[in-house]
C-alpha cells in the first residue's frame, strides 16, 4: 500500500464521526454510514448460526480492518472469524489472510461496493470464502475456491432455501428468517 494512501485513510478514519467506517480499495476510499434494523437484525441470524458452527480457534469480530498491504487494499467486512490470537492486539487492523470467511450484507446505498469491489478485492486478499446477504433481492451468495486472483464458485439462493457453507465452518445455513428491506 503507498503510504499516502495509508496516511489518507488513517486521516479519514480519525475525521469521521461515530457510526461511519471507511474502506480502501487501490485509490478509491469508501465511506459508510452506520446500518438499519433490517441489517442488524439480518447480521445476527446468520451471526448465530455461525457461531453455533465456529471451530475451536477461531473468533467472530464485527467491522475489523481487514489489510492487505501488498494489493493495497483496506476492506472492514460486516463480519469475519479470525483465529484467537488475531484479536490478541491493540491495533485495528488484521492482516486479511488471516480471515477464514468475510460475511457481507449489501448496502442498498452502495451495493456496488459488495458486489463488485469486494467480490474482485477479497480473493486478491486471500479470504477463502464471501458470503452475501442481499435482502434488496432476497437472495444469499457464497463465493469460494479463490486462486488469488478470483473466486472459481458461486452459489446462490433465495431467502427461505438453506445452503451449505464448507469448512472449516461446515454447516447448513437457513435463511427463513432474513428480512428483505
Amino acid at each position: 500500500m503507498a503510504p499516502e494512501h495509508f496516511e489518507l485513510l488513517e486521516e479519514a478514519r480519525r475525521s469521521l464521526p461515530d457510526g461511519f467506517k471507511v474502506e480502501l480499495s487501490g485509490d478509491t476510499i469508501t465511506m459508510m454510514v452506520s446500518p438499519s434494523g433490517i441489517h442488524q437484525h439480518n447480521l445476527l441470524v446468520v451471526r448465530r448460526q455461525f457461531d453455533a458452527h465456529t471451530p475451536a480457534g477461531l473468533l467472530p469480530s464485527e467491522n475489523t480492518d481487514l489489510i492487505s498491504p501488498n494489493v493495497g487494499k483496506s476492506r472492514n467486512p460486516d463480519l469475519t472469524y479470525l483465529p484467537d490470537d488475531a484479536l490478541a492486539t491493540t491495533d485495528n487492523q488484521v492482516p486479511a489472510e488471516l480471515a477464514a470467511i468475510a460475511v457481507e450484507l449489501v448496502s442498498p446505498s452502495n451495493p456496488e461496493n459488495d458486489w463488485v469491489g469486494k467480490v474482485r478485492d477479497y480473493p486478491l486478499m486471500g479470504i477463502p470464502l464471501y458470503l452475501l446477504v442481499d435482502a434488496r433481492e432476497k437472495t444469499v451468495t457464497l463465493f469460494s475456491r479463490p486462486d488469488g486472483a478470483r473466486y472459481h464458485r458461486r452459489e446462490d439462493i433465495a431467502f427461505g432455501e438453506t445452503m451449505r457453507v464448507p469448512e472449516p465452518f461446515g454447516f447448513e445455513l437457513v435463511t427463513g428468517d432474513l428480512l428483505p428491506c
